[in-house]
């Protein structure tokens, strides 16, 4: 869950949370999660919401993360909740957060509405989600077989550097910490792209989430169709199979919106995308002549 869905904005990837996401959001114990959503502008997210991964298969892992949650010590949740996010965020949380807090009830109220979201947003369409994680972590174990767990630490992400036996992330706040002797997850993630996440509060908890490979690359790749209309228009070509909107388009290709509503336009008066207006957001979709473009390119 991501603040995309406790906005009600399109997440740049999936679209539309849809309706399950946001009569999930109505459950109590999930709204209480979307209180510890930092706000615009903070980065910190409480780390009881994200333990580091287990072993196993991913509903071992699920199970594990969901019990974790639900047994933070009241001493952890006091300094997550109170003083770090006070600190990150520039005011406190909710009063009903701190009711809670007080009560000793936040952390099973949080494991719930973690249940409860997966349960109803995620479940059912988990398997093709599992395997796109899969294929990343099957392809970076290969790549550190051949190259080394350096190679792939430069190559998780552009914000993501290596050099020698230094880890550098480009962050909005300045921290350094020596990993020697301590364990150090790197987790491939889907719902918080293109974001890289890391914890590094807790010693215990270290992780590193990073999108998975097949995240946000299109479901085509251009090619002889990029030498007649140009690479930009041929990429967003390729991810208009499903309607999108320009801020969409202009996150998943890292552009500014007003070059691809330049592109757009031109497409537009070729009759290669349609649009039509989806309340707030005008979308775009590729037409079947453009269908025939694609496919054949």
């Amino acid at each position: 869950m991501g603040k995309t869905d406790r906005d009600g904005r399109r997440h740049p990837i999936f679209g539309d949370p849809g309706p399950a996401a946001r009569g999930a959001l109505r459950h109590p114990d999930v709204a209480l999660i979307a209180d510890l959503i930092p706000p615009e502008g903070a980065t910190y997210f409480p780390d009881l919401l994200t333990p580091k991964p287990t072993g196993g298969s991913w509903k071992s892992i699920i199970a594990d993360q969901i019990a974790e949650i639900e047994s933070t010590t009241t001493s952890t949740i006091e300094q997550q909740v109170y003083a770090t996010i006070a600190a990150h965020w520039g005011r406190p949380v909710s009063h009903r957060i701190r009711r809670l807090v007080e009560s000793g009830q936040l952390a099973r109220r949080l494991a719930s509405g973690i249940a409860h979201f997966w349960k109803e947003t995620l479940n059912d369409d988990w398997s093709a989600l599992q395997a796109i994680l899969d294929g990343d972590i099957n392809e970076r174990a290969k790549s550190i077989a051949a190259h080394g767990i350096g190679h792939v630490l430069g190559d998780l992400h552009p914000r993501i550097g290596w050099t020698r036996d230094i880890l550098t992330i480009d962050t909005p706040y300045h921290h350094h910490i020596d990993l020697a002797g301590h364990g150090f997850v790197l987790a491939p993630t889907i719902l918080s792209w293109p974001e890289t996440l890391i914890q590094i509060d807790d010693t215990a908890q270290m992780t590193l989430y990073y999108p998975a490979n097949q995240i946000g690359n299109g479901s085509r790749r251009p090619t002889e169709l990029s030498q007649v209309i140009g690479d930009m228009r041929a990429k967003l070509l390729s991810d208009l199979g499903t309607p999108r909107s320009t801020a969409e388009l202009a996150a998943r290709h890292r552009v500014s919106a007003s070059t691809v509503s330049y592109h757009l336009a031109a497409l537009h008066r070729a009759n290669l995308v349609s649009k039509h207006r989806d309340g707030r957001h005008v979308l775009y979709q590729r037409t079947q002549r453009a269908d025939l473009l694609v496919d054949t390119s």
